[in-house]
């Protein structure tokens, strides 16, 4: 695992202000048993900035808060204004999570490319881009042109994408493709293009995605039981929360195993 990623980028909800509880918006839907305007804080939270149902979210409704992952965004920001939103006013520091969060992930997508062994001859210019989009999250982080950060940051993870899997064939290049409820048991998705892909409730039991891009793909209610996912690029742990897995299911060490995959 690449120590850029270990602390910093994966969320730590001990070290926050619970701003994703208070700056998000909450559509009444499957993934939420609430509507909730952004700015206001979740009935949940409580004066600790804790989760009062923290252990049962999926129980009671909110599945779309088991999903969603900061990147480690929401304790940089606490941690940098120094004082939570309750003590002062919160609109600049939820004006700034999601700034905060696009900026982290790219950071965490630029850790995985420095960490790949294949990216040898990119490498000075990775922790180029890797030295630039760090010192775009220090505070206040809201002058930030995300658009030209993330196209400049893309096209080092094509051609990260290109050296980690090689030329597997045509067959495998799936970027954008409609996949939902697909049935893809066993299927040999190692090295294969799955970037933006629509994997909504595919079921890839056993499947082979090692070293498969996965960047941008729909993992929502995806069946990856007994998968092996060894070596995915770009895999974050919100997609993994949104799947569905198993003990036999098979992650990148950066990943922590979903607690209701049991």
């Amino acid at each position: 695992m690449p120590s850029t990623t270990s602390d910093s980028l994966r969320a730590d909800c001990g070290n926050c202000f619970g701003l994703c509880c208070v700056a998000l918006t909450f559509a009444k839907s499957a993934d939420f048993a609430i509507d909730k305007p952004a700015g206001e804080p979740c009935p949940n939270l409580q004066q600790d900035f804790r989760c009062g149902v923290h252990s049962k979210l999926r129980t009671e409704g909110f599945q779309g808060c088991t999903v969603y992952d900061c990147f480690g965004a929401g304790q940089k920001i606490s941690q940098q204004a120094g004082t939570s939103w309750r003590d002062q006013s919160g609109q600049e520091m939820f004006a700034a999570l999601p700034i905060m969060r696009q900026l982290h992930e790219l950071l965490w997508y630029l850790a995985d490319a420095l960490d790949r062994t294949e990216t040898k001859s990119i490498r000075p210019e990775l922790t180029k881009a890797q030295q630039r989009i760090e010192a775009l999250t220090q505070w206040p982080v809201l002058d930030v042109d995300l658009g030209n950060e993330r196209q400049s940051v893309n096209q080092l993870l094509l051609r990260t994408s290109e050296l980690v899997r090689g030329n597997p064939g045509k067959k495998k290049q799936r970027r954008g493709a409609d996949l939902m409820g697909a049935v893809l048991r066993g299927a040999d998705l190692s090295r294969a293009d799955l970037r933006g892909c629509y994997l909504i409730g595919a079921d890839l039991t056993g499947a082979d995605l090692r070293k498969a891009d996965c960047i941008g793909a729909d993992f929502r209610d995806t069946d990856l039981g007994d998968a092996d996912l060894t070596g995915a690029l770009f895999l974050t742990q919100s997609q993994a929360n949104a799947a569905r897995g198993n003990d036999g299911t098979k992650l990148p060490g950066t990943l922590i195993r979903p607690p209701h995959w049991g």
